[in-house]
């Protein structure tokens, strides 16, 4: 119960800073974000009708599709968030007015810290389970009926959406929005990723007892040994295995070439690292 009354205080808090960069950095400035957000915005443009019932309607049928595939409790959290983004959509609409919470900001500072703002708030409700865009959902069926994979597919359908804008606002303002978006792109990565990026290391070596003592000893830092057999050769050898924050990958590299200058080192991202460490023993 604790987990899921943090998840839904994660989401309401994600939702409502989306709404909050949309409101008080997007619509001002006439800058438009991608997915079902960005056509929300057009037809609001358009229509003078409230952005937020936009938003349901046509992210609500994405959602009800998700239903076969990406189970109850994402549907039910993804409705949930996008509830709140459009309940806080409203809410800020009337508190800014159409007005910008930095007057008179420079389009090109608008695009960059509204999509800060706005890549922290779709990430964080990324990271606990939900979605607040219909067209990630339309890309996953849609793999199935053509030979594209999902983010070229979510690329294409925003690349339609912000020549659309360029039309409806004008040319300018499409630009800076597709800047916007490759912002927020990149904020998500962050936000559902985090800043403490581990790396996974497997060192292939003759010599694996040797460099993983050195590595415990030297390093604090706790490796596992996976048996393994040369494809060319045949030989029977034992891989060296650990995760180590990027700050230690050089020192891991000259442990294991002062041992081994031979030694196959492969290197991997790491995004999140669960679980308790086993520490040497004391002896």
């Amino acid at each position: 119960m604790r987990t899921y009354i943090k998840d839904y205080i994660l989401l309401t808090i994600g939702a409502l800073i989306y709404a909050f960069a949309i409101e008080a950095f997007f619509v001002p400035s006439h800058i438009i974000d991608g997915g079902i957000t960005g056509v929300s915005m057009i037809i609001n443009k358009l229509t003078s009708k409230p952005l937020g019932m936009f938003i349901v309607a046509i992210n609500l049928p994405f959602v009800i599709l998700a239903l076969q595939k990406l189970g109850k409790r994402f549907v039910f959290s993804t409705f949930y968030a996008i509830i709140i983004f459009a309940i806080g959509v409203t809410w800020f609409g009337g508190v800014f007015h159409g007005q910008c919470i930095i007057p008179d900001l420079e389009l090109f500072l608008a695009s960059i810290f509204g999509g800060l703002i706005l890549g922290s708030g779709v990430g964080l409700v990324i990271r606990n389970g939900a979605s607040l865009d219909g067209t990630e959902i339309l890309a996953i069926y849609a793999t199935k009926k053509i030979p594209f994979s999902v983010g070229e597919i979510i690329m294409f359908i925003n690349l339609f959406i912000f020549t659309v804008a360029g039309f409806v606002y004008d040319w300018q303002h499409a630009l800076y929005s597709i800047v916007t978006y490759f912002v927020a792109y990149k904020t998500m990565d962050v936000v559902i990723e985090g800043l403490n990026e581990s790396k996974s290391v497997f060192v292939i070596t003759d010599y694996s007892e040797e460099i993983g003592k050195d590595i415990m000893e030297k390093m604090d830092v706790s490796v596992t040994y996976i048996d393994a057999e040369g494809g060319y050769s045949g030989a029977k050898k034992r891989i060296v295995y650990c995760v180590i924050s990027r700050l230690q990958v050089q020192k891991l590299k000259e442990i294991a070439k002062e041992t081994d200058p031979r030694a196959f080192i492969a290197i991997e991202n790491v995004y999140e690292v669960e679980g308790v460490r086993v520490k040497k023993r004391k002896i």
